[in-house]
């Protein structure tokens, strides 16, 4: 029974982490724009702002759906992470734990869910695997 829930269980948490930083990085470009990101980075003394804001704002996007697909996972996976630990860093650490006064249990929880995704192979329905499958199909002997 659990085997055959998997799958399924894996599907929901990459559409719904991968939901989650594809809307995080559309607001970077259409709601804040990369100027508004980039003077928030540079407000929280992220290092590089005016690249990094682009940078994170493509990775939340392409990551996002790169999750949701079940593709690239170990790399994409460890990628959000590292940017959730930036977070953590730079913009959430100092006020504690706690979600409600803006600290980083949300942000911790995300870079977790990600490398825990990305290092499962996304079960039977990403992407990844599919493809793994395809290629061990057309390169077995006849």
């Amino acid at each position: 029974m659990l085997d055959h829930a998997r799958p399924v269980a894996l599907l929901i948490a990459r559409i719904a982490i991968g939901a989650i930083f594809l809307v995080h990085g559309y607001q970077k470009f259409a709601k804040m724009g990369i100027a508004g990101t980039t003077k928030f980075f540079e407000s929280v003394g992220i290092p590089l702002a005016g690249l990094a804001a682009p940078g994170v704002a493509a990775l939340e996007v392409v990551g996002g759906l790169a999750m949701i697909l079940g593709a690239a996972l170990p790399v994409v996976g460890t990628l959000l992470a590292i940017n959730m630990v930036g977070a953590i860093v730079f913009v959430h650490g100092a006020s504690g734990f706690s979600a409600d006064g803006g600290g980083y249990e949300f942000v911790m929880a995300l870079a977790a869910a990600s490398l825990a995704i990305g290092f499962t192979g996304g079960g039977a329905l990403a992407l990844d695997n599919r493809m793994s499958r395809r290629r061990r199909t057309l390169i077995a002997p006849a």
